[in-house]
């Protein structure tokens, strides 16, 4: 394995460890209100900002989460007009 593969790699492992804790918090949060629904956006947020704020690897998560919704963005742009990212790349090229 080269070392682009193995540290992206690392990044993801890094990514889901903080991803876990957020969730955990989250629950957490949900559990202290008494597990009252309605709320599961507020808690996410508050428990994302709560973990982040004490993490070195914060600045990683929020690339790592950054390019996934672009990502998830050009993934629905695809579906909805029945394009692929290549042929858009193609058809801009000529």
């Amino acid at each position: 394995m080269d070392n682009d593969t193995r540290r992206k790699k690392q990044q993801q492992l890094m990514t889901e460890l903080i991803e876990r804790k957020i969730r955990l918090h989250a629950e957490h949060l949900y559990n202290q209100r008494g597990k009252a629904e309605g709320h599961a956006l507020q808690d996410w947020v508050e428990a994302e900002s709560q973990v982040l704020e004490n993490s070195i690897l914060a600045p990683l998560y929020l690339k790592t989460r950054r390019e996934a919704v672009s990502s998830d963005l050009k993934s629905s742009d695809t579906a909805q007009f029945g394009t692929s990212n290549s042929s858009v790349s193609e058809a801009g090229a000529s």
